[in-house]
């Protein structure tokens, strides 16, 4: 069967930035790879697999490996697995290497690497860390090389990419969807014309094909030679400092791409033009602070350069912000103020699941406590009965000594129980600030956080106000401390109540549908003074609404939106009585 041909490179119409982050990508690899995100027809997928028509050979001759990991792929595709055919034929146990190995020395492509199983996504972080995958199964132990650079897809619509993960990729580009209608012009008749006849195409383009392929050849030898000057580097060193990136792994980036840009352009110095141009890249996954308006890269650097074009950090990247001016629709707008979060007494995650208002329809229903819905596949169902289990057939052919008929039939072992995601709605509007409720909030979200995280749980938190709804915490496995963004989160506007809770509906139907087996706890932090109707809202599933409301004439709307949601209600205000079992055992709304 002849193989279905990939468009070429160079006949791809726009999309210059990404064009140029892929070739900076394969002039040095060491660079961590790409992620690309952005929406649906934006090219992505068709530039990456592309790439690989135009990697230079290598020292040894020979073209670098270009594998791709399918999202279905099970851990023995992808880190290796017993060779059936020997050990069948020839009583002989052997290793049959999976595709980290064939990925060594090359690009390891994933299509929306976000919806990756956790499990492939902890083996990759294993071996992208350390270079090399181990394989240690049933008296086999097998270690091989698996260097390579990581290429991803994603569209954010469908849900946010582990945190480990995404510092792994070197640059991360977030296209646009507009597209002109020039451009949509070109892109049709280019894409007509290789539907037609694909062959003709490809010729057409082989020549620009091939100088593309040299020039990337030629900066491949020309990358050792560039140097940086003494400037470049605290360039580097204050616009990650500015953007509140986490460790290292940031600076060492920007310079290998720096360099690498400088290489392509035919350079053996870095310049100003280099680390500006893959600056928003670098940082685009990274930040946690927005520039400052009046911060100035260090002076120096060639002709002068180091002025206030841009800002150390190579400007906001896109998306980043945290919410525009207060609207108009609601009282008590405002322009957001900070308040620090204050320590609350020990509360803790709740121990028991509230019922669904409606359990046929809702979008998150859940079961009774200590058992699982029917429909969950391989897990343990009410009443004992156990689990489906899937065989090891590595692991059945080791204790048979690969003899027929088999003695013993061996299971895999369970990867435990459903994965738990805590989101969390923190109300951020103008009525919070009174009595520092709305630090008392972030302080009690900070200790979910925390216990959360001693439980190798997940967590988001989403806060609304200001008329808006603002992502303070992307789904992720809670860290050891919440980001600053949350403590930097102020308070002020109107409460846009219904958009937040139909904002976490989406969400949770969103991320079930990516995993059917995931359980989501939500927490409603509000003080409930909103004028918006509650007649209506989607169910939330498993939730909990935490009151802060604590003025002298209460409205008392946080025990009617608990019901309203089937919800359990807790009152923050209820001092040092409150504990792990008060919170998730408080009267119902």
């Amino acid at each position: 069967m002849t193989p279905v041909a990939e468009f070429p490179f160079v006949a791809v119409v726009g999309q210059p930035a990404l064009k140029t982050a892929l070739l900076l990508n394969a002039i040095d690899p060491r660079g961590g790879g790409v992620l690309i995100s952005g929406p649906r027809g934006s090219a992505k997928s068709t530039l990456a697999r592309a790439l690989a028509a135009i990697l230079p050979d290598t020292a040894e001759g020979r073209r670098p490996p270009f594998v791709t990991l399918p999202l279905g792929a099970s851990e023995e595709r992808l880190t290796g697995s017993l060779d059936l055919q020997r050990v069948l034929s020839e009583r002989e146990a052997a290793f049959q290497p999976g595709l980290l190995a064939r990925a060594d020395g090359g690009v390891l492509y994933v299509d929306e690497v976000n919806l990756l199983p956790d499990a492939l996504v902890d083996l990759l972080l294993d071996a992208a860390a350390s270079g090399v995958n181990s394989v240690e199964r049933d008296g086999i132990s097998h270690r091989h090389p698996a260097r390579f650079a990581l290429i991803g897809t994603m569209n954010p619509d469908e849900g946010e990419l582990r945190p480990q993960l995404l510092d792994r990729f070197g640059l991360c580009l977030e296209l646009e969807a507009t597209v002109g209608v020039e451009e949509r012009i070109a892109i049709l008749r280019q894409r007509e014309a290789f539907d037609r006849d694909p062959e003709s195409v490809l010729a057409s383009h082989a020549e620009a094909q091939a100088a593309l392929t040299h020039r990337l050849s030629q900066a491949q030898q020309r990358l050792a030679e560039v140097t940086t000057d003494a400037w470049g580097y605290e360039h580097i060193a204050r616009g990650c400092e500015a953007a509140g990136v986490e460790g290292l792994r940031a600076d060492v980036t920007w310079h290998r791409a720096a360099r690498a840009h400088a290489a392509w352009r035919g350079a053996t110095t870095v310049t100003r033009e280099d680390l500006d141009t893959v600056a928003p890249w670098v940082l685009a996954h990274r930040r946690t602070r927005e520039p400052r308006p009046d911060h100035t890269p260090p002076s120096g650097g060639p002709g002068g350069q180091g002025g206030s074009d841009g800002g150390a950090d190579g400007g906001a990247a896109p998306g980043d912000g945290q919410g525009g001016p207060a609207g108009d629709g609601q009282w008590g707008a405002m322009p957001p103020l900070a308040q620090p979060s204050v320590g609350v007494p020990a509360q803790a995650l709740p121990a028991t699941e509230a019922p669904a208002r409606d359990a046929a329809t809702s979008p998150v229903a859940t079961a009774p406590r200590g058992t699982w819905p029917q429909g969950g596949p391989g897990r343990q169902r009410s009443g004992g009965e156990a689990r489906p289990r899937r065989p090891d057939w590595f692991a059945t052919l080791v204790a048979n000594r690969g003899h027929w008929p088999w003695r013993e039939l061996r299971y895999r072992r369970g990867r435990g129980g459903r994965p738990l995601v805590h989101l969390v709605l923190l109300d951020t509007s103008a009525s919070t600030l009174g009595g520092r409720r709305l630090g008392r909030a972030k302080g009690l979200v900070e200790r979910l956080g925390r216990e959360a995280y001693a439980a190798r749980e997940q967590l988001a938190v989403l806060g609304f106000g200001n008329d808006g709804v603002t992502e303070l915490v992307s789904r992720r496995r809670a860290p050891k401390a919440l980001p600053g963004r949350l403590e930097a989160a102020g308070g002020g506007g109107g409460t846009p109540l219904r958009e937040a809770i139909q904002h976490a509906a989406r969400l949770i139907r969103r991320w079930r549908r990516q995993d059917a087996g995931l359980r989501v706890r939500t927490y409603l932090i509000t003080d409930g003074r909103t004028r918006q109707p509650l007649d209506g809202l989607p169910s939330l599933g498993e939730c909990v609404v935490v009151d802060t409301e604590a003025a002298a004439v209460k409205r008392g709307r946080g025990a009617l939106i608990a019901a309203q949601l089937g919800a359990r209600y807790h009152p923050l205000s209820c001092g040092g009585a409150s504990s792990r079992e008060s919170l998730g055992e408080s009267a119902h709304g």
